[in-house]
């Protein structure tokens, strides 16, 4: 995906605008505007999910905006560029909060860009809402954050017990050799005992690496089943490639941590019959509200009709966001966004459904199966 130069020049706009003229920001709200930080990899090899994260919530807050805002204040997202970095990651959140004051954090792209920037959210007390990633190390109760999406233990789950009642025994990993990686390895082992099963293979690699060949040689030697991914799309189509090219003839599916449309582009036709689970509903099902109201504000964000799992999932998290917001009512501090939020139970963003209480900060635990069929779309 292309981050189109109208866009890019146009968000540098309006975040410049939010920082430069008019009254200072008191924890990122003035009469007129609320200013929301992220930290997203919107350049390097993860920058299609970054940016894809980044247009979901802005077709929503552009939405907002454009119909007055929310008790007259219109929402600014500012962006910082991590470029998928840890250290960076960390770094933009001192940045974010310290020194621009935002209301709230949005959207990190992973765990592990949002793990380390914990303390400062902590320190000053800033709700953190929607990061990309169901790990277990950003789902144990943390009074500032809130997930939106279902867990990776959800999705791993429903994958071992749908292969497993197929007939398949034999199950390979891929993961990333890193604290959250090795937690979701830990996912797929816990799903295959309960079943009396344990992978016949594992594939670690580090986050940025790229000569993954000793990892793809260990798992096509072991002729599994399944394969399953647990790493972003760019080493998990790189792997799926190899492992093809080498004979394998295993099912391979992924989490949707990977970034199902990122995933199906860089696989193009090697794609067909890989699974992905999804934490949102499909985005072509227009008979959902969330997703017909989706579909108009990415279609305008834009320009075109360019869809998918991830910008919807930062769409939905967006809307919780500015749900919140409104609740807090005219009177808007962190203190009163994080009351809003502990209330927010049972609630209905268009048929997709978000239960927080001040004991449960993990939204949902919706997760759907899905497929890659032919030109990069997805069969249910």
């Amino acid at each position: 995906m292309k981050w189109p130069l109208g866009l890019l020049l146009g968000a540098i706009a309006i975040s410049c605008a939010a920082l430069g003229g008019g009254p200072a920001y008191a924890q990122g709200v003035t009469k007129t505007q609320i200013l929301i930080g992220q930290s997203g990899p919107l350049t390097g090899s993860n920058k299609d999910l970054g940016v894809d994260i980044r247009n979901g919530a802005l077709a929503y807050f552009q939405k907002v905006n454009e119909s007055g805002g929310i008790y007259g204040r219109k929402i600014d997202l500012l962006t910082l560029d991590d470029g998928n970095d840890r250290k960076r990651a960390a770094a933009d959140t001192v940045t974010l909060v310290e020194e621009k004051d935002v209301l709230a954090l949005f959207g990190y792209a992973s765990a592990t860009l949002s793990v380390p920037s914990l303390p400062t959210a902590e320190k000053y007390k800033v709700p953190f809402i929607g990061p990309f990633t169901g790990a277990t190390v950003m789902r144990k109760l943390n009074p500032y954050v809130f997930n939106v999406r279902a867990s990776y233990n959800d999705e791993l789950e429903k994958m071992v017990d749908y292969y497993t009642t197929t007939g398949m025994k034999t199950f390979a990993v891929l993961n990333y050799d890193d604290p959250v990686g090795r937690e979701n390895l830990q996912a797929v082992e816990t799903a295959l005992a309960k079943r009396g099963l344990k992978p016949v293979a594992v594939g670690s690699v580090k986050r940025n690496q790229t000569d993954i060949k000793d990892a793809v040689a260990r798992v096509v030697k072991a002729a599994p089943d399944v394969v399953i991914a647990t790493t972003l799309y760019r080493t998990t189509a790189d792997f799926i490639k190899q492992a093809k090219k080498a004979g394998s003839a295993a099912q391979f599916a992924s989490t949707s941590f990977v970034g199902a449309s990122a995933l199906a582009d860089s696989l193009g036709a090697e794609g067909r019959g890989v699974v992905v689970t999804q934490v949102v509903p499909p985005f072509t099902d227009a008979s959902l509200p969330i997703v017909r109201e989706y579909q108009a504000a990415i279609e305008k964000e834009l320009g075109k009709k360019e869809y998918s799992y991830t910008s919807l999932e930062a769409y939905i998290g967006a809307k919780v966001l500015g749900e919140a917001i409104r609740r807090a009512g005219p009177n808007l501090s962190r203190a009163s966004l994080l009351k809003a939020l502990n209330a927010m139970q049972d609630v209905d963003v268009g048929g997709y459904f978000i239960d927080f209480s001040p004991s449960n900060h993990n939204g949902s635990k919706f997760v759907e199966l899905t497929a890659i069929s032919t030109h990069g779309r997805f069969s249910y």
